[in-house]
C-alpha cells in the first residue's frame, strides 16, 4: 500500500476545494493520506500571523474560526513527525546543496525515511531530491 505525504501547498488547495486534489485525494483510502508536523507548523504558523494581525471582532473570529477548521481537517490525516532518523537525512540532504527550501527538504526527509510519495505541485524543487518519489495531483 502507498503511503502519499501532502504537503502544504496541497492541503491549502484540498482546503480551497481544487477539483483535481479533491477528486485525487476522494479516490484514495484515508489510511494512506499522511502529512507531517513541517506541514502543521507551516499552517498554523500561518494562522497565528493572521490572528495578531487582525483589528475588527469580526475578523479575528474570522481568523479563529480558520484556525479551528484548520487544526480540525489536519486530524483527518496520519501525521508523520519529524524525528532523529528524519533530522539525520534532512541533515544529510542539506550537505547536498540541492537548492531547496529548508522546510520542503524536512518534508522530503520525512518522505523518505517513511517510504513515502511527496504530493506537491513544487516538483520542481522536490524532484532535486534524491530517491524521492514526487506526484503532483493539482494538473
Amino acid at each position: 500500500m502507498s503511503l502519499f505525504v501532502l504537503d502544504t501547498d496541497t492541503l491549502s488547495l484540498y482546503r480551497r476545494g481544487q477539483p483535481l486534489v479533491v477528486q485525487k485525494m476522494l479516490q484514495q483510502s484515508l489510511n494512506t493520506l499522511a502529512t507531517t508536523a513541517i506541514t502543521v507548523e507551516e499552517q498554523l504558523t500561518g494562522w497565528y500571523t493572521l490572528l495578531r494581525k487582525q483589528k475588527s471582532r469580526e475578523q479575528l473570529a474570522r481568523a479563529y474560526r480558520n484556525l479551528v477548521d484548520t487544526v480540525v481537517e489536519l486530524n483527518q490525516f496520519r501525521l508523520l513527525s519529524f524525528t532523529e532518523v528524519a533530522i539525520d537525512r534532512f541533515e544529510n540532504l542539506r550537505t547536498l546543496k540541492l537548492g531547496v527550501r529548508a522546510n520542503d527538504l524536512r518534508i522530503a526527509a520525512i518522505a523518505l525515511v517513511s517510504g513515502a510519495t511527496v504530493v506537491t505541485r513544487n516538483v520542481a524543487d522536490f524532484g532535486r531530491v534524491p530517491n524521492l518519489l514526487v506526484e503532483n495531483w493539482a494538473d
